[in-house]
């Protein structure tokens, strides 16, 4: 039995059960909801203390790596521009169309509060915010004087940036340094991913564990907000792909559509199936060489792309904030909304390649909005079906890109 599979039993099981104790006044079902919180909570801790070391070694890695290399040139720079193009108008298109859905989802507000409530108490760093802050000060908080302590106080945002400038200024040491500190860096990379993998092995009883008392307090609405949740990241994902990239990748590259379609599908099957981009990689090359793109191309730009370039992160993580948001009660300010496009954007870069990774990357992004980060394992639990139009589009965007830049100079 696959893991995603343990995960959904776990997630029903935690409904059903749930649902059981829903309005029940007996000790037994508040002390079984007593003994699930803490447990649910530690699963969410566990996820908690990977994302910094994980999305800094990843993003610094990612942006060193890509700067670093001068081969690329101007197609490096001109990636980069187009893949945060993509990327926001990804994340700015889902929050327009995800706010007004799931503004009209029936989530009993009172129940959403009880449930904020204790899990807002049960993780410090998860508060949400008691006042809108003013422009500037978002943009202060952007560079804090500690970037330790503004890591240990769950602000991401800043972290995030000091990673990119990090990775920006490695990019102009000599050769001998900076290699030196990248192959330390992918070490840890590495390291945080293999450990991601056995944090998420406990995850169907950490699902189960959170899906308890959410069920309890919110009752059958929660499931109608899941299903309309994992339908709406679903659309908006092929929207994306059918509405951005292909035209993009048309429009744009020296393929004519039929031709374009035949370059990207043979990947896209496999991506779709193995919900992993890099297990597809070998049939987007051979793709690649097919449709007579550059070897350069092929073997260097598409590979680079793949491993950096998650269009379809940026859409599920973006939907799955405003769907957190409205599950919980809170509402978002523009400037909180700000706050998530910017987070999305940087964060896609630092997916880590595991089945999942787009919702463990979302950590940074819930605590840019200041959002109970126990949403995180609700999300993992129903996260198979996304996974695998996510996975399809990050793919697709990768052989977009490779698509439509020229050839890097040798």
């Amino acid at each position: 039995m696959t893991l995603a599979i343990r995960v959904l039993i776990g997630l029903v099981a935690g409904f059903l059960l749930g649902f059981a104790l829903a309005g029940s006044s007996s000790p037994a079902a508040a002390t079984t909801i007593g003994i699930l919180t803490p447990v649910g909570t530690i699963f969410v801790n566990m996820i908690r203390m990977t994302v910094v070391p994980l999305v800094v070694s990843m993003l610094v890695s990612s942006v060193g790596a890509m700067t670093a290399s001068g081969g690329l040139g101007r197609t490096g720079v001109r990636a980069l521009v187009i893949s945060v193009g993509l990327l926001a108008t990804a994340a700015i298109g889902s929050v327009l169309i995800a706010e007004p859905i799931f503004a009209r989802a029936r989530i009993d507000q009172s129940a959403a509060l009880a449930l904020r409530g204790p899990m807002t108490a049960a993780s410090p760093g998860a508060m949400v915010p008691s006042g809108a802050p003013t422009l500037a000060t978002w943009f202060v908080d952007l560079v804090p004087q500690n970037v330790v302590k503004a890591a240990a106080d769950g602000a991401m945002l800043p972290v995030i940036l000091f990673a990119v400038m990090f990775g920006l200024a490695l990019a102009r040491v000599s050769d001998v340094k900076r290699d030196a500190v990248l192959q330390m860096v992918d070490g840890i990379a590495e390291t945080m991913q293999r450990l991601v993998v056995w944090i998420l092995g406990l995850a169907p009883l950490g699902v189960f564990a959170l899906a308890v008392p959410l069920a309890a307090q919110l009752g059958l609405a929660a499931v109608g907000a899941v299903i309309a949740y994992v339908a709406l990241v679903v659309a908006l994902t092929v929207a994306s792909v059918a509405l951005l990239l292909y035209p993009l990748g048309i429009l744009a590259g020296p393929m004519s559509a039929p031709a374009f379609v035949s370059y990207c599908a043979p990947s896209q099957a496999i991506a779709f199936a193995s919900r992993s981009s890099l297990a597809a990689l070998p049939a987007m090359v051979e793709s690649a060489e097919r449709a007579g793109l550059p070897p350069r191309a092929s073997r260097v730009v598409l590979p680079l792309a793949v491993t950096v370039f998650h269009f379809g992160a940026a859409v599920a993580q973006t939907v799955g904030v405003v769907f957190l948001a409205h599950l919980f009660g809170v509402a978002l300010t523009p400037l909180q909304l700000a706050s998530v496009v910017f987070a999305v954007v940087l964060a896609s870069f630092a997916v880590p390649g595991i089945p999942g990774g787009s919702i463990i990357a979302m950590v940074p992004v819930l605590a840019a909005a200041n959002l109970p980060l126990e949403g995180v394992g609700i999300l993992l639990a129903v996260d198979t079906i996304p996974d695998m139009f996510r996975t399809t589009a990050n793919l697709t965007g990768a052989m977009t890109l490779t698509a439509i830049l020229p050839s890097p100079e040798d």
